[in-house]
């Protein structure tokens, strides 16, 4: 053992003989607070060890199945109103105590058991040092308070809030590189082994890396154990060939990369284990990392990475601003050059680094968080710091995984949540992603040829819908070689059809509604969003009773925190069949972005579609140079590219039946793409089909 690994056992010996000390004591008013989370620490601790020993093959898939259900069950919905992980009851308990803004005490506590919690993950990897290092932040946490019971007080707020900002100053180089490194080395190879090594026959292989399981995923593993081989690698083979081509397509140097990553949900593992010896067969090695579980490494706006099942979404959009208690100024500089320095200590393996290819999962019941004042939240201040670090960590990042050479893929499955028509469902998802391409192709050409000989198009809604909107598009300096709209069909973006645009900005406006609509887990009720010359200048929806709260949810979850945004994209989405399944199975809500933007105009607020890539130049099959790569905004990307980005694109699609018509607008008239729900344009009459099924 090396002297820092010596170094390392003494303090995680030392951290849980104190921990397993402290249950039991008497602290006033939080006692309970610190015996739970002294008992979660000395749970995990065990698991910790058992990994390190590699014992776990020891234990049954029952004993895993019940220790599962233990570690996630205090913040299951029917437990977590008494759940110190809930601002709200950790309030309830510290207001009829005598504690000095016992609102931030029980934001900073909250904080605090949200953290040990999201150390599961660590503890089945093994990761000692990080487990300490929070083992070490209670036990600091606790003796402040034990100390202060000596006199019968209660520390202040800020003295533990101070304790938390040094934590997580202090041990940014610890837990980034390893976020990092997790992201870019194959070698890292825990979630990998599970995939590629276990028996995915039987069900104990969705307990081995302690990520929550459910229903859904137990149904969703011995479904894909009914398939055959050859269906597992078509579905395989869909994914991984999507993404060669989207390099074969952009003309990227797909054979100069050593990694690609896969994300994807628990329980799909078979198709996974097929895709990675897909990915081998190209040169590419899978990496597979875990979603970020504490603040340093969560994203607000989502789980990126391999989860499993989602324990309660509320718990999680409770704490999706929980770095506002420990960022400022410094700290976002010290962050970045952490960052930094993580990703040149990996440069070659960041360098030779492919990209993503994603499996998404849809069929989870529309959710609509609730509003607690407890909950920590950004201010303007820590809001535009966060706003700030990701625009500057987006240039990092693409400086060492070089935008321009990398590429992605992208597809989504149904999980047994969506209902009683589970398997056809799943089987009419895999036709879908494998309708033939060139039929698609050639009616978006047409479309096409239309929309290029446009200066804007008009947009309107009809009933309930009260769209109406003026797109404006680039000009063609030569439209014998040039063309503003790309024929998207399926290699990147599975699956097939859409045509889409960069908008020009100036004169772009008018209102854009969705009378309901699903945006990245969260349902919008009556979403409208306001343009002028392109740029968002106001936005409600009717989720809650309170104005401010639904301009909350949507600047949180929409606007990502930014005060405002461009119209990043235009697109017609042609996949009539997707719509039809949407209907047929009473699942449109339930459709994730990927499918549901291919089933009307969808109108995305963010960055383009070419966000990094604007300069490379990329082509339509018909040989013709998409121009339409950048906007106003991200024109500014050689001068100040952090007025440039904004590290976030949300897909917002109009069904066909809210809408009354789309029309390029031409010098003599106009042309009609849809009228009345319907495509219009002589030559697409075939995809009206599904819609009048």
């Amino acid at each position: 053992m090396t002297e820092d690994n010596e170094l390392l056992n003494e303090r995680y010996v030392l951290a849980m003989e104190r921990i397993r000390q402290i249950r039991g004591e008497d602290t006033p008013a939080v006692g309970a607070y610190f015996d739970r989370c002294s008992e979660f620490l000395t749970g995990l601790s065990g698991i910790l060890e058992r990994a390190l020993s590699g014992k776990i093959s020891e234990v049954s898939t029952q004993d895993l199945a019940a220790e599962n259900r233990r570690l996630y069950e205090d913040i299951l919905p029917e437990n977590y109103e008494k759940s110190f992980a809930n601002p709200d009851h950790m309030s309830a308990v510290l207001e009829d105590s005598d504690i000095a803004d016992s609102g931030k005490m029980a934001q900073y506590l909250s904080f605090l058991y949200a953290e040990i919690r999201g150390l599961i993950g660590y503890a089945y990897e093994g990761n000692k040092e990080i487990f300490t290092i929070f083992a070490e932040l209670f036990i600091e946490i606790c003796t402040l308070f034990r100390h202060a019971s000596l006199d019968d007080a209660i520390p202040k707020a800020e003295s533990i809030r101070q304790i938390i900002a040094s934590f997580e100053s202090d041990n940014c180089d610890i837990i980034i590189p390893d976020d990092v490194a997790h992201k870019v080395d194959a070698s890292y190879g825990f979630l990998r082994n599970i995939v590629c090594g276990e028996d995915l026959s039987s069900e104990r292989f969705l307990y081995l890396s302690g990520e929550y399981v459910t229903d859904n995923e137990i149904r969703t593993a011995r479904f894909l154990n009914t398939l055959s081989e050859e269906q597992i690698r078509s579905m395989a083979d869909t994914f991984t060939e999507g993404y060669r081509i989207g390099f074969v397509k952009a003309g990227k140097p797909i054979d100069k990369k050593t990694s690609a990553i896969i994300r994807y949900s628990l329980g799909f593992e078979r198709v996974v284990r097929a895709a990675v010896e897909n990915f081998k067969k190209m040169g590419l090695e899978s990496v597979i990392y875990r979603a970020g579980s504490v603040s340093l490494t969560r994203s607000s706006s989502g789980r990126v990475g391999f989860y499993g099942a989602i324990p309660n979404r509320q718990y999680d959009y409770d704490h999706k601003d929980d770095q506002a208690i420990y960022i400022d100024g410094d700290f976002i500089t010290r962050k970045l050059e952490v960052l930094t320095a993580s990703y040149e200590e990996n440069k070659s393996l960041a360098n030779t680094h492919a990209g993503p290819a994603v499996m998404e999962v849809f069929g989870y019941e529309p959710f609509t968080p609730k509003v607690k004042a407890a909950a920590i939240s950004h201010t303007d201040r820590t809001q535009k710091l966060i706003v700030d670090y990701a625009s500057k960590a987006s240039e990092i990042i693409n400086r060492y995984i070089i935008g321009e050479e990398r590429s992605f893929t992208i597809i989504a499955y149904p999980i047994p949540e969506i209902g009683k028509d589970y398997e056809k469902i799943f089987a009419d998802t895999v036709r879908l992603n494998t309708l033939p391409y060139d039929r698609y192709e050639r009616i978006q050409q047409l479309m096409i040829d239309a929309l290029d000989g446009a200066g804007c198009v008009r947009i309107k809604g009809k009933g309930d819908n009260h769209t109406d909107l003026t797109v404006s598009l680039a000009a063609l300096s030569n439209p014998a070689k040039q063309t503003r709209f790309e024929n998207c069909v399926a290699d990147v973006n599975i699956p097939v059809g859409e045509v889409f645009t960069s908008p020009v900005l100036s004169g772009t406006r008018g209102v854009l509604n969705v009378t309901k609509v699903f945006l990245n887990g969260l349902l919008y009720k009556n979403l409208t969003i306001t343009f002028n010359d392109g740029m968002i200048t106001d936005y409600t929806c009717d989720n809650y009773e309170n104005e401010d709260d639904n301009k909350k949810f949507i600047k949180d979850n929409i606007l990502h925190k930014h005060d405002t945004l461009p119209m990043g994209e235009f697109a017609i989405g042609t996949n009539t069949t997707a719509y039809r399944m949407g209907r047929q199975y009473n699942i449109e809500g339930l459709l994730p972005i990927l499918i549901a933007e291919k089933t009307g105009p969808h109108f995305a607020v963010g960055d383009t579609c070419y966000s990094h890539e604007e300069d490379v130049k990329v082509y339509n099959p018909d040989g013709k140079e998409i121009i339409a790569r950048e906007n106003e905004v991200s024109a500014k990307r050689c001068d100040s590219p952090k007025d440039a980005y904004f590290q976030c694109h949300t897909d917002i699609t109009i069904p066909y039946d809210e809408l009354l018509y789309i029309r390029a607008v031409t010098d003599d008239g106009y042309v009609s793409i849809i009228e009345d729900g319907l495509f219009a344009l002589p030559g697409t009459e075939e995809l009206n089909g599904p819609l009048r099924g």
